[in-house]
């Protein structure tokens, strides 16, 4: 019986009450707790799927929103203008170009507008200088009206100054003689100068009412547009939404304003990219064994709503395949042929648009993939995903607490309880010790 009562042999309670526990806690914590940790860890990664999945479905919602009937500006890729001129005459400006009607406009310009530009007569005698005192009574300019006693020539530039929509300053001639230069800020007969004085002693001596002195005088600008005169204080004016700017007189200028398609082939492989590289970030994460996605069907759900718009006819009798498009078989990728698109629009871009913009009584694909994708849609999926994971967090945490709770409470409850069993065994073997050493000293008596 060297191994003790129950096989466990002297001082074997400790063993039961730390290393057997220990064990058994170990074994239970990895069938409880390490499963819930686990799939808290994959949160991590299926947060950072549906990030990536979120920003490509923005990158395909920028490339398809190009072609979409809903544009804040009214106007899509489709009906993109540019324009040149030919001559030297004007140039041009448009807030919107897309609006523009397609056609040539002709221009002729037959007067720049001019400011009102005065100078005085030199100062009078070689000693009078700009500082020298005025002295010559009133004068008015444009209804306002300076007093020129004990002023110097200075101190009349700074008055003249002071007066709306005009602007006055000292020159020097080529002769080392001053004179003052008066002109209106603005261009226009609207803005001539009005100088007036109550004896003219002013107007004489400074020469403003001698009209050689008058050396630029106000004006309108006239052009005729398409036959058509026209005139305005400036040297621009807007007919039917093109900025026309005269820019020297004589001639004639055309602008031209055509359909620009030049950018239509780069936007529509921009499209492709942004819906391959959806569709694959997507069935990457369906088909993977190692995804850390909780609901794959709804990413599938997802793709089958775009892939259904994608494919349509919209306002058209005809698809995607017509206009350049193919699909590869094998990867499921949308390919583009730049060359075959470019032959498919020769003739216009009429049916190109009504497969992808439409009407709104018969929406184009385009428009139908941005509704789809916009926070109604798609995105609104990805939102309530995004809600739900946080949810399912939330609840696997709460999960992970209660296990580890109830893991600790047992192994409290089970080591008070083998303690007591410790205490028992030792008694037990205790007895029987006491009992071995009667044995032996009754045989040894013999």
């Amino acid at each position: 019986m060297a191994n003790g009562i129950l096989g466990l042999g002297s001082g074997q309670a400790a063993s039961l009450n730390s290393d057997m526990l220990e064990k058994l806690k170990a074994v239970d914590r990895k069938a409880t707790v390490e499963p819930l940790e686990k799939k808290l860890e994959n949160f991590a990664s299926e947060k950072e799927v549906i990030s990536k999945i979120s920003t490509k479905v923005d990158d395909l919602l920028n490339a398809v929103s190009l072609f979409s009937l809903n544009q804040s500006s009214g106007s899509n890729a489709f009906n993109q203008k540019s324009a040149n001129v030919s001559g030297d005459g004007v140039v041009f400006d448009s807030d919107d170009l897309s609006a523009l009607k397609v056609g040539s406009v002709r221009v002729k310009v037959e007067e720049l507008a001019n400011k009102d530009v005065w100078q005085t007569n030199q100062f009078d005698g070689t000693t009078t200088t700009k500082d020298s005192k005025v002295n010559q009574g009133a004068l008015t300019i444009n209804g306002t009206n300076i007093d020129t006693t004990d002023k110097s020539y200075s101190d009349l530039v700074k008055e003249i100054n002071k007066i709306d929509g005009v602007q006055a300053s000292i020159v020097e001639d080529s002769t080392g003689k001053f004179r003052i230069s008066i002109k209106s800020m603005e261009t226009g007969e609207a803005n001539k100068i009005k100088f007036e004085g109550s004896d003219a002693t002013a107007l004489n001596h400074l020469g403003l009412n001698v009209e050689a002195n008058n050396v630029l005088k106000a004006q309108d600008m006239k052009m005729k547009v398409d036959g058509v005169d026209y005139s305005n204080s400036s040297n621009t004016i807007t007919v039917d939404g093109l900025k026309i700017t005269a820019t020297k007189t004589g001639g004639e200028s055309t602008i031209n304003i055509e359909n620009d398609t030049t950018t239509l082939s780069k936007q529509m492989q921009d499209f492709a990219n942004a819906y391959n590289d959806l569709r694959a970030e997507i069935e990457n994460e369906i088909y993977s064994s190692e995804s850390t996605v909780e609901d794959k069907g709804a990413l599938r759900d997802m793709l089958s709503q775009i892939k259904n718009n994608l494919f349509g006819t919209g306002n058209s009798d005809k698809s995607l395949f017509s206009f350049g498009f193919s699909l590869d078989d094998k990867s499921g990728d949308l390919n583009f042929s730049s060359k075959d698109f470019e032959a498919s629009i020769k003739n216009g871009t009429k049916d190109l648009e009504d497969l992808f913009a439409g009407v709104p009584e018969q929406k184009g694909i385009a428009t139908l993939l941005d509704e789809t994708i916009s926070i109604s849609g798609v995105k609104k999926g990805l939102i309530d995903y995004e809600l739900n994971m946080l949810s399912r967090e939330e609840a696997m945490k709460k999960d992970k607490e209660l296990a580890e709770t109830t893991l600790e409470n047992k192994y409290t409850q089970m080591a008070q309880q083998f303690a007591s069993y410790g205490v028992i065994i030792n008694q037990m073997e205790a007895s029987f010790s006491s009992l071995k050493m009667m044995i032996q000293q009754s045989v040894a008596s013999k």
